[in-house]
């Protein structure tokens, strides 16, 4: 088959379920709060059983990360998402203010394309089918092409449970990925109420492009300071175990530590007794090759790769047991490429001698390629956490726990979400944790609180009391002198 037949084909099917999703979900707005959840739990408990299959899956195919993390990560899409939107009321009226005497009312927002990455395809799909079934919408996934067979996969599982239980045939599918032009045709197509795009810039730039309201993010150049007052073993600890977390594929993954100076070397060598590495100095050239393409962007081959696999791409000898490669920085930019995100087992280091330099770099970090998205702080001084906060340009501020899980909702109070927000700054319309809440819009009936009568004129009419409004009877005699000046047309 040519690429202009697969092009036809890709474009065809996109139409297809478009329009098949949106019969569906027209259906489905008219569903019950019981039978929405209904729906939503058998989704969850299906997802949830094939979470390891699924996760192998996704493994073998994109050949990114640990297939035990991508376990966790489709339990928590399946298992804490479905919890935390549970509760949320999505139908009828979902709100009542008294006094101002107004009802919110639910209303879906239709038909959701939903854009999913080859980093973290299982899971991300999972969690977007899940709040957008919950607020009665449907939902067509286009995957990354690298990802296609097992997010085809998720979804059709997740398909056949929430049918079993009420949902209508086409209200979940999946393009095959074979095609950029089905992409295209679905985000465009006319019954597309609203874009969820997670993956790469281009991916979002282009669900951004198509005119219709879209959720994307950007990309998450975490930086991670660790204060002198913090808890030095426990920072070490949480940033090994984060950065190594399905060879940090998550887009909150720590990207650069920044050190306050005096715990920079106790900070280095509890970090090291964790399974960290850091690179000679003769070999930072070399990984930076591996890492980015002279232009800057990503090299594919080194995402979600494992330290021991980076090593040997630059014939690097590492101790057994090395579980993430760490090198220090000298600056931040373009001359500096190791100051980037790095989707893979790559940490950078820095020092700052005190807190107040400590936030500039860690501003410059997010200014060079993660405005919006998260920051870390391992301090334990609150009053210090709290003005640091304040000057990081980022919507999510994860204080003494792992960036990993912690920005998603896991180990910390974050709506639990795959897709993260960057706000204004980041290019995105909301700087939250995309939940169900995001996917549906709300009518809002108000009654009267004060009556007004507008008058007829803005001077006091003659035969009406100056400060008083007119009477009936003033009212009907001003109407009759005014017909009887108006001519009568023949």
């Amino acid at each position: 088959m040519t690429n202009f037949d697969k092009d036809l084909k890709a474009v065809q099917q996109a139409r297809h379920l478009a329009d098949r999703c949106r019969e569906a979900q027209r259906e489905f707005a008219k569903a019950t709060a019981a039978t929405v959840d209904a729906v939503c739990a058998a989704a969850s408990k299906a997802a949830f059983s094939a979470a390891r299959r699924l996760a192998e899956m996704a493994h073998q195919e994109t050949g990114y990360g640990n297939p035990e993390h991508k376990v966790l990560k489709n339990e928590f899409a399946a298992r804490n998402v479905w919890e935390s939107i549970r509760n949320v009321p999505t139908v009828g009226v979902i709100e009542r203010d008294e006094e101002k005497k107004m009802v919110v009312i639910a209303e879906p927002m239709g038909v959701v394309a939903a854009l999913t990455p080859s980093t973290n395809p299982t899971s991300t799909a999972i969690f977007k089918a899940l709040i957008a079934l919950k607020g009665r919408n449907g939902i067509v996934v286009s995957p990354h092409p690298s990802a296609a067979k097992c997010t085809a996969e998720t979804m059709n599982i997740i398909a056949q449970a929430a049918e079993a239980a009420g949902a209508p045939p086409g209200l979940i599918s999946c393009l095959d990925g074979s095609s950029y032009s089905g992409t295209q045709e679905l985000l465009r197509h006319h019954a597309v109420n609203v874009i969820l795009a997670t993956g790469g810039g281009p991916m979002v730039r282009a669900a951004h492009s198509t005119g219709k309201p879209a959720y994307g993010v950007g990309p998450g150049n975490v930086p991670a300071w660790v204060d002198r007052s913090a808890d030095i073993e426990k920072a070490a600890r949480d940033l090994v175990n984060s950065k190594s977390f399905d060879c940090s594929l998550i887009c909150a993954t720590e990207q650069t530590v920044v050190a306050d100076e005096p715990i920079a070397a106790e900070l280095r060598s509890r970090m090291e007794a964790q399974g960290a590495y850091w690179v000679p100095e003769a070999y930072h050239h070399k990984l930076a090759s591996v890492l980015f393409h002279p232009d800057g962007g990503m090299n594919v081959k080194s995402v979600g790769q494992t330290a021991a696999a980076l090593a040997s791409l630059i014939d690097l000898k590492i101790p057994a047991g090395t579980r993430v490669l760490v090198v220090p920085i000298a600056g931040v930019g373009k001359d500096f490429p190791l100051s980037r995100e790095k989707l893979t087992s790559v940490l950078g280091f820095a020092i700052a001698p005190d807190v107040q330099r400590g936030t500039d770099l860690c501003v410059q970090i997010l200014r060079f390629g993660g405005d919006g998205h998260s920051a870390v702080i391992h301090s334990r001084n609150v009053p210090q956490v709290e003005q640091m906060a304040a000057q990081l340009p980022a919507f999510r501020i994860v204080v003494n726990s792992v960036s990993t899980l912690g920005s998603i909702g896991y180990t910390c109070g974050f709506a639990p979400s795959l897709t993260l927000g960057t706000g204004g700054i980041g290019g995105a319309i909301v700087g939250d944790n995309i939940t169900v809440t995001h996917l549906i819009n709300r009518k809002r009936v108000a009654w009267e609180l004060k009556p007004h009568i507008v008058s007829s004129s803005p001077m006091v009419p003659e035969g009406t009391s100056a400060g008083l409004e007119p009477t009936v009877d003033e009212i009907v005699a001003r109407v009759m002198a005014r017909l009887a000046r108006t001519p009568v047309e023949a």
